[in-house]
């Protein structure tokens, strides 16, 4: 028959084993050790009214399961404190946080898409300087000096060279230098034609500047991709494929694509190329004016009065050339109606578009 002090050796080893945290400790402590209500101090009292005979026994044993307890409880809660991490430690157990990943800009997202194209097909993608001259701007892309796009409301002229500081903008179009900032990326082609024999095929995209006020549709600085193929028996044909085949690639495989005449200095004949409006499907809406199309880009057969201009033979060389503004593919593509959006860096407009 077993003992009070056995019974209760028992009771308190069980409790102990699924003891776990120091508050787990305290409450044994508090249960068993008490001086008001704790077990060992009932076994106590029981043991003092006991048979004169078993007293001596019972109160030995008692006080053996007491030093027991202590020092059970003693070594839980030293073993507990040895195995917490000092302060400032890492607790690897704990699962990781994702950090927050950046995403690419949907302009420049757009802007590699579209070299990619063009890459595949094996053209070679250009860069130029954003400063211009007056020969590779205008002079050599057959514009005389009355023409329109070289008026002072078009474009930003500085009155010195770049590279000596002085970016001030000249006031009165006889004071009108020859330094600028080129208005299209076309001065690149033009300045790799003059160091590089036909055949050519390349794409020059970049940043471009304009004097436009700043609205829904347009901003001074924006980005083109202008392309350039130049050969023997190039033809207009060869400019149609071209671009059906890249626009077609660039929004869907069934995208209806047009072109209707139009009129560039460096090209003739000249055309613009519309695209069936991806937002009503052709049926008319806003975005397109009720009209079904939508105009993407320029494009033409390279004008002789070009291939003069950089020692190419006119009678033997032929070749074509368009642009194209990458936010207003961008607009087109992501159903975004102000261009100022792509430059105001909102976090809350970027991230809607994935990564």
């Amino acid at each position: 028959m077993s003992s009070p002090v056995d019974d209760l050796r028992s009771r308190f080893q069980g409790e102990f084993a699924t003891a776990s945290s120091d508050a787990d400790l305290k409450a044994l402590r508090d249960r068993y050790l008490g001086r008001k209500g704790g077990a060992v101090a009932a076994l106590l009292k029981e043991v003092a009214g006991a048979p004169a005979d078993q007293r001596p026994i019972l109160g030995r044993e008692a006080n053996e399961l007491k030093r027991e307890i202590e020092t059970a409880l003693d070594e839980k809660r030293a073993a507990l404190e040895s195995s917490k991490a000092p302060a400032g430690a890492v607790d690897v157990s704990l699962p990781g946080r994702r950090p927050a990943i950046g995403r690419t800009h949907p302009l420049t997202a757009l802007r590699t898409r579209i070299e990619s194209i063009f890459a595949r097909q094996g053209y070679e993608i250009l860069d130029g300087p954003e400063t211009e001259d007056d020969w590779h701007n205008f002079e050599a892309l057959n514009m005389p000096a009355e023409h329109p796009a070289r008026d002072m409301q078009d474009t930003l002229y500085l009155k010195e060279p770049w590279v000596r500081g002085g970016a001030a903008l000249a006031v009165r179009a006889d004071e009108r230098p020859a330094t600028l900032l080129r208005t299209h990326t076309s001065a690149v082609q033009i300045r790799y034609m003059e160091t590089h024999d036909p055949p050519v095929r390349i794409i020059a995209p970049g940043r471009v500047y304009r004097r436009d006020n700043l609205d829904l549709t347009h901003t001074p600085m924006f980005q083109q991709v202008e392309g350039l193929v130049v050969g023997e028996g190039v033809t207009m044909a060869d400019l149609k494929g071209t671009l059906i085949g890249f626009l077609r690639e660039l929004f869907t495989p069934d995208t209806p694509v047009v072109f209707r005449p139009s009129f560039f200095p460096y090209t003739e004949p000249s055309a613009d190329v519309f695209i069936g409006c991806q937002q009503c499907k052709g049926s008319g809406c806003a975005m397109c004016k009720r009209t079904g199309f939508i105009e993407v880009l320029g494009s033409g057969m390279v004008h002789p009065a070009v291939f003069e201009a950089v020692g190419y033979d006119p009678v033997k060389i032929t070749g074509f050339a368009f642009g194209v503004g990458i936010e207003r593919l961008a607009l087109l593509m992501h159903g975004v109606e102000d261009i100022r959006l792509f430059y105001e860096n909102d976090l809350r407009f970027l991230e809607q578009f994935p990564l």
